[in-house]
């Protein structure tokens, strides 16, 4: 345990973030006086008038083992952050020995900040100074950044991103739920009966969007979920006749649909996706590794995989992307190598490449004791093998973002050939562009001035909730587009 006590309520996520990342496998609270429990450490911070002091104790003592102080300007809230975050560094470096790949960096979007730059028109050299002193981070991480948010603004430049949209439709339902899944997504066979009920409702939500943005330029379509190949054919059918009837979907520059799972996917529905020209879709083994899938609770073969990946050839998908997870309970770096392997003999045209964050609704985090035997291994070394063996088949990194609690501190990053990089992945990851999502469990983010203000609306989780309630979420993006100024009517 790791209790932390501040004078003040302030950066108390930046704090808790920056000390996990040092120490994961510890618990750590904010405390109003030090406990009499034996402690790991107990970090003391204290915000004075033109200053910082920090005093690190290592377990019961007495005696600080380390003590800084930096001064500040309260007023500047963003330059103060780094500053505390810098001096909680060198303290938990000092004493660890371990140095963060991303240093004091512990945002979702760190593409984010040299992506700006470089729509001001800085250098590369200016770029990787600032990332450096401002937040420690490696040369790799700096250069990686650096590489992908250029290539993210080739992709983007010339979309129009302040007054059109894109659009994220989310299926809700799986074919059982994986062990460290925390998205919203429920059992199909408990649903089957009502998923006329939730089209509906889905139908009706578009319906709205479609009219009151009849203006504007619809840039990408995203399905995801859950797993929108958990409907059966008809339904699936009906899911995208009602998506064409409410947008001009041949006008998008791209449409994305996750057939996430190999046990959802067979030629019927292949062959339903593709009549209705979606351009881009996504089969996920997560792991080529069969203990591996059955473990995490994926009821499908390697095999099926293999299968799902070729029928999609078959039958002329040109644009398939597959996503694994490194650092999955058991898995060492041996067993990534051979997931990679069997990755490039399938040869897919993308590869997002995840590191594994345990989140706190998944199942692996609810019951963590009973995995406590299993390794959850990543590194630097993981990622680039993975990166080497995209590159082996031709693609290049072009997006990237990091969750809280990832595994080996590292990152989220999607490799892809020329002309068939995730358009949708970069305008939601980087906030460019409003994404107006639908569904149960969907969250809408409302982008303007160029990215430096999102505002959000969600929709309720339950599937019937969303059903009974669909008018409530319906005003909500009414609401927020009345703020906008978007609506045509």
């Amino acid at each position: 345990m790791i209790c932390i006590k501040l004078n003040d309520d302030n950066f108390e996520y930046d704090i808790y973030s920056l000390v996990k990342a040092f120490c994961p496998e510890e618990d750590i609270s904010f405390v109003k006086i030090r406990p009499e429990d034996e402690l790991s450490y107990f970090l003391v911070i204290n915000y004075i008038l033109d200053a910082i002091e920090l005093e690190l104790y290592k377990s019961s003592s007495s005696t600080p083992i380390d003590t800084g102080s930096i001064e500040v300007d309260h007023n500047d809230r963003k330059e103060t952050k780094n500053r505390l975050k810098r001096l909680i560094y060198y303290a938990f470096n000092k004493e660890t020995g371990k140095e963060l790949p991303w240093g004091t960096l512990s945002g979702i979007r760190p593409t984010k900040i040299p992506l700006r730059m470089i729509e001001k028109g800085l250098s590369d050299e200016e770029i990787k100074k600032y990332m450096k002193e401002t937040y420690l981070a490696s040369e790799k991480k700096i250069d990686i950044s650096i590489d992908i948010a250029r290539h993210e603004y080739g992709l983007i430049k010339d979309i129009n991103c302040e007054s059109d949209y894109s659009l994220y439709l989310g299926i809700p339902f799986c074919p059982s739920t994986c062990l460290y899944c925390s998205f919203p997504s429920y059992a199909y066979g408990i649903w089957e009966k009502r998923i006329d009920d939730y089209l509906d409702a889905l139908k009706k939500e578009m319906l709205f969007v479609a009219k009151s943005l009849e203006n504007k330029n619809l840039t990408t379509i995203y399905i995801g979920g859950g797993t929108p190949t958990s409907l059966d054919t008809e339904h699936l059918e009906r899911l995208l006749a009602i998506i064409e009837e409410a947008f001009s979907v041949d006008k998008t520059l791209e449409y994305t649909i996750e057939a996430g799972r190999p046990d959802s996917i067979t030629r019927e529905k292949l062959e339903v996706i593709k009549r209705h020209n979606i351009s881009r879709i996504s089969i996920n083994p997560q792991t080529m590794n069969q203990k591996t899938l059955d473990l995490i609770g994926r009821r499908h073969s390697i095999e099926q995989v293999i299968d799902s990946f070729n029928l999609a050839r078959e039958l002329g998908f040109l644009n398939i992307n597959m996503d694994i997870i490194i650092g999955l309970l058991g898995e060492d770096i041996n067993d990534l190598s051979h997931t990679l392997e069997e990755i490039k003999k399938l040869n897919p045209d993308s590869l997002t490449v995840h590191s594994l964050a345990i989140k706190r609704s998944a199942r692996l985090n609810i019951d963590r004791s009973e995995y406590d035997e299993y390794i959850m291994e990543n590194s630097m070394q993981h990622m680039d093998m993975a990166r080497e063996v995209a590159q082996s088949i031709n693609m290049e990194p072009y997006y990237l973002y990091r969750q809280k609690n990832m595994a080996g501190n590292q990152e989220n990053i999607g490799f892809a050939r020329k002309g068939k990089e995730g358009l949708y992945n970069i305008l939601i990851m980087e906030e460019k562009q409003t994404i107006i999502a639908l569904g149960a469990g969907a969250a809408c983010k409302y982008v303007t001035d160029n990215g430096y203000t999102v505002t959000r609306s969600e929709n309720v989780k339950d599937p019937g909730l969303y059903i009974d309630r669909i008018d409530e979420m319906i005003d909500r993006k009414r609401e927020k587009l009345e703020e906008m100024r978007w609506l045509t009517n």
